[in-house]
């Protein structure tokens, strides 16, 4: 039996073990299961993998970037992000890092981006974030990174900093924080949402709920608005292919 699963912390907010149930059962896959590992420490990894034998492993929050120095080999966009969130494990046990969000953002991002869409808001600094960054700088889109954190980087402003005129001069608005996910929905991110439009895009990478709090003020605006279930979808598709691909 091959075994694959998610390590983070928490891990109620997540879909990854009902979807890959659902797909070993609709694809007569009966050689695997998939199990969720909630890790309050990334030091419990090594004993992890050991101890269930594992094949494959879906990362998720805080251990995106924390997982990296467990890792014997890494692709280059790993390499390029310091972030994965897809782990093969091969026979001899060493661990390859992937990162599928950039994958599954992508593609979910293009099917519904316009021309007007030409300068981003990235909500977050995190290891989605970098995923995030990745894509819009493929994809030729100038961004501004908002952080809570006091002490940023170039290119990097505080919420309090963030004014109404900067909301509509960045219609494309991307959450890659937790914030507002299962069970605190009533939360969202601290952004001007008067400033919001029917020229927006908000792109939330939370799926559960499928309509955060984020979403629903810019719904009110009239803006375009997409959760993170289809990118949900493609990293899992993609993780998938690459535990059982040898080309990997």
């Amino acid at each position: 039996m091959r075994k694959f699963g998610l390590i983070g912390c928490p891990l109620e907010h997540s879909f990854s073990k009902k979807y890959f149930a659902d797909k070993f059962r609709s694809e007569g896959i009966t050689d695997s299961y998939y199990e969720n590992f909630a890790l309050t420490d990334i030091e419990q990894l090594p004993g992890l993998i050991h101890s269930q034998q594992l094949n494959g492993l879906n990362v998720t929050i805080p251990y995106k970037e924390k997982v990296i120095s467990y890792l014997h080999e890494t692709d280059e966009v790993v390499q390029s992000l310091k972030a994965c969130n897809c782990i093969k494990v091969y026979p001899d046990g060493k661990l390859k890092g992937f990162n599928t969000d950039v994958t599954g953002f992508r593609i979910s991002l293009k099917d519904q981006l316009t021309p007007r869409h030409n300068r981003a808001l990235i909500l977050g600094e995190g290891g989605a974030a970098k995923a995030v960054r990745y894509v819009l700088e493929e994809l030729g889109i100038p961004y501004l990174t908002v952080s809570r954190r006091e002490n940023l980087p170039s290119g990097t402003i505080h919420y309090r900093e963030l004014t109404n005129e900067m909301v509509a001069r960045h219609p494309l608005i991307i959450n890659t924080t937790p914030v507002g996910m299962f069970p605190h929905v009533n939360a969202c991110p601290p952004i001007p949402y008067e400033a919001i439009g029917k020229g927006h895009f908000l792109f939330d990478l939370i799926y559960n709920p499928e309509t955060t709090l984020f979403l629903k003020k810019g719904e009110e605006r009239g803006a375009l608005t997409s959760n993170g279930y289809r990118m949900l979808i493609l990293q899992a598709e993609a993780a998938w292919q690459i535990w059982n691909s040898k080309e990997y």
